[in-house]
């Protein structure tokens, strides 16, 4: 792949890359939707990846070009960063880490660089191709550049550049694709960040199946949606608390803030917040604000048309989800004889939370988790942001073949358009390494 990617760049350029950048994408193993809420998630790289091969230049002008030729080729000033939010094209995700770290150190005349891409990632499937395409692009610039910076310090960049498409991620996509570690997942938290690895048990194999249905992040409203309901369920628990609700933002702040437990958290969302819909009206009273102040203070600019939020479900999903992933952690570290089966009911339960309290699921990838499960999967649920992409299934390595198959049929081969992408579609995947940039030799 390196030699091929190195004659296209000849070819394209008439010159030799002097280096290389790689940056995984990631699968989610429990934890959906918690990031941006304060809460630790548990996710692995994979082998698949954004793969960059560089020449610094002396013009001020970066050139970029994808292997793909449905992606087109562009080039800007380096002195000129504009993203578009309104298209997500490829290259606006190259531009995020370019300017992310361009704004870190503040590079007043910036290398200019010439740039092709390769990716092994499937688009829009939930696995974090276009983070993985932000954080290869920062590092890019970082070396390409001459600067120096801490995996973490580059995650932390990563996530914040990333923000300029308007996608308000947590972090997880970006953390993992720096920190991964060959072998083993991670549990990642935040504030500050740092990751632990945790030893997947042995005897079970993890299976990303695509189903097919294509979900953009930054396209679409629903992941920001999400995000504000969260924000906004955050207001009302701390109010009712008696808390300082103005300066609180996520809802890992409330549980801190008023030193309990999970399940605790739990029962205070039955007894605060109720199942029915809330309007900006009733937002309103409940925190004695005007509406002026709620779309001027509160609500960010893209949801300023939105007339009703769904609090309860989306709490209720956040801390039941944020107290799976400790139970997943420690089943893990304490091994016990039975721990497939219970790390496989945590992935049931996930999914089920990710349905129906979160609404981030779509009938197909509900049916490829009944497909995983009714052939062998011991847990199945969807990762990424959801609204289509992949399911991640845990399954007994012994039967990985029968159940490839099985799935292949029930799922792939009933359908024209998924037949002709069956093979990027479904694949066993072990925990990957992390980003890197290397040089031949």
């Amino acid at each position: 792949r390196l030699q091929k990617l190195k004659e296209m760049f000849i070819s394209k350029f008439g010159s030799a890359p002097k280096f290389y950048a790689r940056a995984p994408g990631r699968v989610n193993l429990i934890g959906e939707h918690i990031d941006y809420c304060g809460y630790a998630v548990l996710p692995m790289a994979i082998e698949q990846d954004i793969l960059i091969a560089v020449e610094p230049v002396q013009t001020q002008v970066v050139q970029l070009a994808n292997t793909n030729s449905s992606y087109l080729d562009f080039n800007t000033s380096v002195n000129n960063i504009q993203i578009n939010k309104t298209k997500p094209q490829w290259h606006n995700y190259f531009l995020c880490g370019l300017k992310g770290i361009q704004e870190h150190f503040g590079l007043n005349n910036p290398t200019g660089m010439n740039c092709l891409l390769d990716g092994t990632i499937p688009p829009s499937s939930g696995l974090s191709s276009s983070s993985a395409l932000v954080c290869c692009a920062g590092l890019v610039t970082l070396r390409a550049n001459g600067k120096t910076l801490s995996k973490v310090e580059l995650a932390e960049i990563c996530t914040k550049s990333e923000r300029y498409i308007g996608t308000e991620g947590g972090g997880m996509d970006q953390s993992i694709s720096f920190l991964a570690e060959e072998g083993t997942a991670k549990l990642i938290e935040f504030s500050p960040l740092r990751a632990t690895d945790v030893r997947l048990p042995s005897g079970a194999t993890f299976v990303i199946a695509n189903s097919c249905v294509e979900m953009n992040k930054a396209a679409t409203s629903h992941y920001n949606i999400r995000v504000m309901e969260c924000r906004l369920a955050t207001k009302l628990l701390s109010k009712s608390k008696g808390l300082e609700w103005k300066k609180m933002l996520r809802l890992h702040d409330v549980q801190t803030k008023l030193g309990v437990s999970l399940e605790e958290m739990l029962t205070i969302v039955e007894e605060v917040l109720h199942p029915e819909p809330y309007s900006t009206e009733e937002i309103c009273k409940c925190l004695g604000i005007s509406l002026e102040e709620l779309h001027s203070q509160i609500l960010s600019q893209n949801m300023q048309d939105v007339s009703t939020f769904k609090l309860y479900q989306r709490a209720k999903h956040v801390y039941s989800e944020a107290a799976r992933v400790l139970e997943f952690q420690k089943i893990c570290s304490e091994a016990p004889a039975n721990a497939l089966q219970l790390l496989g009911e945590l992935m049931k339960q996930s999914h089920i939370s990710c349905r129906e309290m979160y609404e981030c699921s779509c009938p197909e990838l509900d049916r490829l988790v009944d497909i995983c499960l009714q052939f062998g999967a011991i847990g199945s649920r969807l990762t990424g942001a959801g609204w289509g992409g992949c399911t991640v299934s845990m399954v007994p390595t012994d039967k990985l073949n029968t159940f490839l198959k099985n799935v292949k049929k029930a799922y792939y081969q009933t359908d024209g358009q998924r037949l002709a992408v069956e093979n990027n579609s479904l694949f066993a995947t072990k925990p990957g390494r992390g980003a890197l940039v290397f040089v031949e030799a």
